[in-house]
């Protein structure tokens, strides 16, 4: 042994000398870097003092050249992670603050360990000097372990001679870097979440996403795992994440700073109730969402309305909530009702009050260069602002720019100018529409708002309009529901009801939301809806599509917000007064719009929408309480099952229901996979069936085929369609 160290010291004293004077600097270079890789040869104390850990109140500082990483207790059985050349700067974009958590810290040389409930981080350091460069060189990797050592992720290991970073800044011109995060993770992990996207895809392992909002796209970083982990990009800027066997990268293209959250649990539900504490839970849902919302393009005014309210009470049809949409207004950016259309708010709004319904009117972030309020919102500094070229940010029905919802004084004055104009008049809900923003080109590297440039930051902007009107509501009193075409991680507290955007009437889109709506229900945003019927294409007269809006109401009938919309051909023009023109309205679309053969069944699931109230009333308690998912993958109740993980064409309807919509155009029945463990009843039949295999059910026209888990929903067996 004493052999073995003099050897070593030998090594390291003499080596290098010796080599440059008989010109061997590149066996020694190797012998030495050798020795260090393998621990043997150990750098000197000297050196070690520029290299330390420090152990603060239930975290662990690491200093490293110019790097600093923190890793600090955040919640039980959760982690933050932070990494910044510099000192590490504190951000709340989606965290809340860390509660007190038990953890503890301890260092043993070059490792440092932090346990945090079932979580453990292990860090390692490394110091050698880096012959080729000169200098010293310092590194720490972390590695995260659950409650029984299993190793669920860690950081890319530098792979020796390959010298690969897992956390890496690569400067930019003009300043900032351009920060990645490298992870070595399962290979046979599923992942699920993310937020929505349109492809259809289930589990994303595979996958690269872009870390951006689009219409109908929305990026929400959060990630669970089937290895029994989550995982939240906590940074707000455009980038990119990638899910590959061989390592899950994640890119920021502007950033200063890496920042991550990881939690470990026993099961989706663990992990579920951790992140909603982490980032926030969502309000427990008014009464008015457990049951139907009607919208449509557009109503034009409050004549037509009005009209619609009443008869759904003429026929007995429940109706909870009707929608007033876009240019109600007289320019975009006015905010406020045309007098012409619209001529007695308050007395629209009270007679519906007066039928039970309540009124929903679109606001959207744009503001028209020719609005009422574009002078004063651009002299103040509440645009968001391009950085090159002319000011034009969006182009519909004329030119506009976006409001700053990253502003404070931005969002004020958004609120206190709808309360004035919309609140004041009776009006409580509000769609938050091109939430995205929908920029008129997707180039974020061509804007920049208060809280930076958008490519650092723009995919906050969603949860701050959301937040614009929910701190203005609850300050008033008003229990919160807001749809919003986009969110992001942390919308969720502020009663964020994300739809899944301008979405075509196909059956591809209908398949797809299936999926969008699980994800994004994994990624913490528990409220979640579809246009039914979907978007734009859809022809009123057309028999296919009539096919295809049953299917879609069967569906919307066990989301978690039920809301027919939808752009119907043909389109009418609209006139006002004087003959000039109004943005067109769409075909009509209400239950009763489409037939003798299709309303008796749409008519049928309005009523089984409202005996689902109270089942849906505490699936919406459970998602403010512990932040499950409303609309659930089978995986979420059933995670031992391997086969859920793989399903992306049914889900539960929360924890008891198995709902399996029916997606090709035709079909009178479809194959269901029933989870392992558990008997599952058919309600259409009251057949029960072995979970842990596939049934073929029948699925004619007027039939979703819905499941009960066990002995739930005993009222709902059997039932029949009401007349």
């Amino acid at each position: 042994m004493a052999t073995g160290v003099l050897a070593v010291a030998a090594a390291y004293v003499l080596l290098p000398g010796l080599a440059a004077v008989f010109g061997l600097a590149p066996a020694a270079f190797l012998i030495t870097q050798y020795l260090w890789g393998t621990g043997l040869l150990a750098a000197p104390r000297c050196q070690r003092r520029h290299c330390m850990f420090e152990v603060r109140d239930r975290s662990l500082l690491w200093r490293g050249g110019t790097e600093t990483l923190l890793v600090e207790s955040w919640g039980e059985g959760a982690v933050r992670v932070r990494s910044r050349l510099g000192d590490v700067v504190d951000t709340d974009w989606a965290l809340l603050p860390a509660p007190e958590t038990d953890a503890t810290v301890t260092v043993d040389g070059d490792t440092a360990t932090l346990v945090c409930g079932a979580i453990t981080v292990v860090a390692r350091q490394s110091v050698g000097r880096d012959w080729q460069a000169g200098q010293l060189g310092f590194d720490c990797r972390l590695e995260f372990r659950d409650a029984d050592d299993r190793i669920l992720l860690s950081e890319l290991s530098g792979g020796g001679a390959l010298k690969r970073d897992a956390r890496r800044f690569e400067p930019l011109p003009g300043g900032g870097y351009r920060a990645t995060l490298s992870l070595e993770s399962p290979a046979d992990e599923r992942l699920w979440g993310m937020g929505q996207y349109q492809d259809g895809t289930g589990d994303l392992k595979g996958s690269t996403l872009e870390l951006a909002h689009r219409n109908s796209q929305a990026s929400v970083p959060f990630l669970l795992s089937s290895a029994g982990y989550g995982f939240l990009w906590h940074c707000p800027a455009i980038g990119r994440a990638t899910f590959a066997a061989n390592r899950t990268e994640w890119v920021a293209e502007v950033a200063d700073q890496i920042d991550y959250w990881v939690v470990a649990g026993d099961t989706p539900a663990a992990i579920h109730r951790a992140y909603a504490d982490a980032t926030g839970h969502a309000p427990m849902m008014p009464e008015l969402g457990l049951g139907f919302w009607q919208c449509k393009l557009r109503y034009t005014s409050a004549d037509e309305l009005l009209e619609v309210a009443r008869e759904h009470k003429r026929r007995g049809l429940p109706l909870d909530v009707i929608v007033a949409d876009f240019f109600h207004w007289p320019k975009m950016g006015d905010y406020r009702f045309e007098d012409e259309f619209w001529p007695d708010v308050e007395a629209m709004t009270a007679e519906l009050k007066e039928l039970g319904v309540e009124l929903m009117v679109s606001v959207w972030p744009q503001v028209a260069l020719e609005s009422e309020n574009f002078d004063e919102l651009s002299e103040a500094g509440h645009l968001a602002s391009s950085n090159n070229g002319i000011d034009v940010q969006m182009w519909f029905e004329g030119p506009s720019r976006f409001i700053d919802m990253t502003s404070p004084r931005a969002r004020q004055w958004l609120w206190d100018t709808c309360r004035r104009n919309y609140g004041d008049r009776g009006v409580r809900l509000y769609w938050l529409d091109e939430a995205e923003p929908e920029w008129g080109i997707y180039n974020a590297a061509a804007y920049r708002f208060h809280a930076g440039q958008a490519q650092a930051v723009g995919n906050v902007y969603p949860q701050h309009f959301s937040r614009a009107f929910y701190e203005g509501q609850a300050a008033d009193g008003v229990e919160v529901v807001n749809l919003v075409r986009c969110a992001w991680a942390g919308s969720q507290r502020y009663g964020a009801l994300v739809w899944s955007g301008d979405i075509a009437s196909t059956w591809e889109a209908l398949r797809a939301q299936i999926v969008a709506g699980v994800h994004m229900g994994v990624a913490g945003i528990p409220w979640f809806t579809t246009d039914i019927g979907g978007f734009y294409g859809g022809d009123i007269t057309d028999p296919a599509f009539h096919e295809l809006l049953v299917r879609w109401f069967q569906f919307g009938t066990f989301l978690p917000v039920m809301r027919l919309h939808g752009d119907r051909l043909p389109s009418h023009p609209v006139e006002a007064a004087d003959g000039s023109r109004r943005l067109a309205s769409g075909a009509d679309n209400e239950v009763w719009s489409y037939g003798d053969e299709v309303y008796p069944i749409l008519r049928d699931h309005l009523f089984l929408r409202e005996e689902l109230r109270d089942y849906t009333r505490e699936a919406m308690a459970e998602a403010h309480r512990d932040g499950q998912p409303v609309m659930r993958g089978l995986f979420h109740g059933f995670p031992s099952d391997p086969e859920t993980w793989t399903i992306t064409d049914q889900f539960l309807f929360g924890g008891d229901l198995l709902v399996a919509p029916v997606v090709e155009p035709g079909a009178r029945s479809r194959s269901v996979y029933l989870p392992a463990g558990q008997t599952w009843t058919e309600l259409a039949t009251g057949t029960v069936h072995e979970g842990g295999r596939r049934v073929d059910v029948e699925a004619p026209l007027e039939v979703i085929p819905v499941f009960a888990r066990g002995a739930a929903c005993a009222d709902l067996i059997g039932r029949r369609p009401r007349s």
